[in-house]
């Protein structure tokens, strides 16, 4: 009996201990949470009870070098319906499919669908907004957004690029400098009860976005705009496929202005331009959208022909292996090897000075310099003038050149070089390395961006680039700059020739793969004033319809282009006086 005693009370003594440790630590474990976890448990409880909605931050501009803006915003709204808040959901579709112009399948399914926030359109026109508004219609949201707006539309198009539907950059200036210009989102936080519904008179919070930083570029919206202009009047006259033209300060690689006509609309990127509409099959649309956004002058290659002379001639002073006294003999080809490669003048230039042989574009003297130079200098000569590199231009997507590899140069393509075929280069790689050549020997970077500034406009950086000294002697950027302008005042590049002005310049008309396809690049390469170069332009007209020969119709348009923009720049023209005979 006494056994039975003890052993109950002994039970109900460890049963005991056991309540007692279990409610001290359920005392413990509720004291941490709500002393220690308080706060933490506090924000789940009103994440669970606010409702988030996102501000987008007001896009940075990106302006031309004389503060035009290029790129700027326009106030738009993003509409959205909270499904817990919506009283009278035929009346929500029934508005909202109206007013937005929608389908009312795609309204009724988002109106419908059970979710904390549903989007029904962005970019909306103020003004609509404000007629959706004035329904007062419980459950629908109306935000203020802002919207990418090009007040030029299609000016630089290539160049710029454009935004997506949350204002990111796609292309151009705007993807690479979306970091600058796209700034931080803000917020709305909204209280709501256990249902999702906004509590009556409760107070929001707002977390104020912050404006995205300019962008200050050295683009120059008049010049941008007259190359423009030029361009397509070239394309039209010549039924050409394309024409592009860049415009730079071969000094710092400013860029003034890059046209790849035909442009498009950036305020409605997604709408093919005339030419390709007749393209589409239904399947192709992006593949026809990327040809029409594609920027040439950076993103493709090409044979330069005759411009690429330049380079040629530049590395046979380089090498001390020519001089502009020394004579040579064209009777109209080259035998090299085992082929006969022709001049551009099949009856041939016969006796010829080295200076005749740049003035007249003659291919048999480029290959008798080639070949004097030799494959491994002349490889030398092109690394130094940045041609087996990009350049480093500040828009993506560059293009690299493609050349042969060193073992595999005979002397055909030695020669073939030495004229500018049988490699591909970007336009942009070869007025790099022709600024070198007439700048005194300093490889720039080209490009668009200047400085960031904030909102308001204090700078926030310098754009920076790098260059790299003596890519070729002084000495011969000095006779270089002399013998380009022979080429334009008595040579093959006559049609640039402006009088009062001394330009310099080189011609090329490059036929396009495959051979004796009767397709062609006529191009001119010139810069102004030859003695001392403060801008350097390139034209290529693609597959022109008709006549063909760069000289004949690139260089005029250069010429055209250049009798503007020079007095714009404040380039003055050198009167020249001629003394007039006069009779006793």
């Amino acid at each position: 009996m006494s056994y039975k005693k003890t052993y109950h009370k002994r039970k109900i003594i460890i049963v005991g201990t056991m309540l007692i440790l279990v409610a001290s630590i359920l005392c413990i474990r509720l004291g941490f949470l709500m002393i220690k976890k308080s706060t933490y448990y506090q924000k789940l409880a009103l994440d669970l009870h606010q409702r988030e909605r996102s501000i987008k931050a007001e896009r940075g501009v990106i302006y031309d070098r004389n503060g035009v803006v290029l790129a700027g915003n326009k106030a738009v709204c993003t509409i959205s319906v909270i499904h817990s808040q919506i009283k009278e959901p035929e009346q929500v579709i029934k508005v909202l499919q109206e007013e937005l112009g929608l389908e009312e399948s795609y309204v009724r399914k988002r109106v419908e669908k059970v979710s904390a926030r549903e989007k029904i359109k962005s970019n909306v026109e103020k003004e609509i907004a404000d007629t959706i508004r004035a329904y007062k219609l419980d459950g629908v949201m109306i935000d203020e957004d802002y919207k990418r707006y090009y007040p030029y539309e299609s000016l630089a198009s290539k160049v710029l690029g454009f935004t997506g539907s949350d204002n990111q950059g796609i292309i151009g200036l705007e993807v690479k400098y979306d970091s600058y210009l796209s700034g931080s989102p803000g917020k709305i936080l909204t209280l709501t009860d256990a249902r999702g519904v906004e509590v009556p008179n409760a107070a929001e919070t707002r977390q104020e976005p912050v404006a995205g930083n300019h962008l200050i570029t050295s683009i120059d919206v008049n010049i941008q705009k007259y190359v423009e202009q030029a361009a397509t009047k070239a394309m039209k006259s010549h039924s050409a496929k394309q024409v592009s033209i860049i415009i730079m300060n071969p000094q710092n690689g400013e860029i003034y202005a890059m046209v790849n006509v035909p442009e498009f609309n950036l305020n409605e990127p997604y709408t093919l331009i005339d030419s390709l509409k007749s393209q589409e099959n239904g399947n192709n649309t992006q593949e026809l959208l990327n040809q029409m956004w594609r920027n040439s002058s950076v993103n493709d290659t090409y044979e330069p022909g005759s411009t690429f002379k330049i380079i040629t001639a530049a590395a046979g002073l380089e090498e001390n292996v020519v001089k502009v006294t020394d004579t040579f003999s064209c009777p109209g080809f080259r035998i090299v090897e085992d082929r006969k490669i022709r001049c551009h003048k099949t009856v041939g230039h016969g006796q010829e000075t080295f200076q005749q042989g740049i003035m007249n574009s003659c291919n048999p003297v480029f290959m008798d310099v080639g070949a004097r130079v030799g494959k491994e200098a002349m490889y030398k000569n092109y690394k130094k003038l940045g041609l087996f590199e990009k350049t480093g231009i500040d828009v993506p997507g560059e293009a690299k050149s493609i050349m042969h590899k060193l073992d595999n140069i005979g002397a055909v393509e030695l020669a073939t070089m030495s004229f500018g075929q049988s490699f591909q280069i970007t336009p942009l790689e070869l007025l790099r390395a022709v600024s070198a050549v007439i700048n005194g020997g300093t490889l720039i970077t080209p490009h668009f961006g200047i400085e960031v500034q904030n909102k308001e406009g204090q700078l926030v950086e310098t754009l920076s680039y790098p260059t790299k000294e003596n890519a070729i002697r002084k000495e011969t950027s000095e006779l270089m700059k002399e013998l380009l302008e022979s080429v334009v005042s008595e040579g093959s590049g006559q049609n640039a020739k402006i009088e009062g002005f001394r330009i310099g310049g080189k011609t090329a008309t490059s036929e396009k793969l495959p051979r004796r396809s009767g397709k062609y690049i006529s191009s001119f390469l010139g810069f102004a004033p030859a003695n001392d170069p403060k801008v350097i332009g390139l034209i290529m007209i693609d597959e022109p319809v008709g006549t063909y020969y760069g000289g004949t119709i690139a260089a005029p348009v250069m010429k055209e282009i250049f009798e503007n923009i020079l007095p714009y720049l404040g380039i003055q023209q050198e009167y020249i006086a001629v003394q007039e005979e006069t009779t006793s």
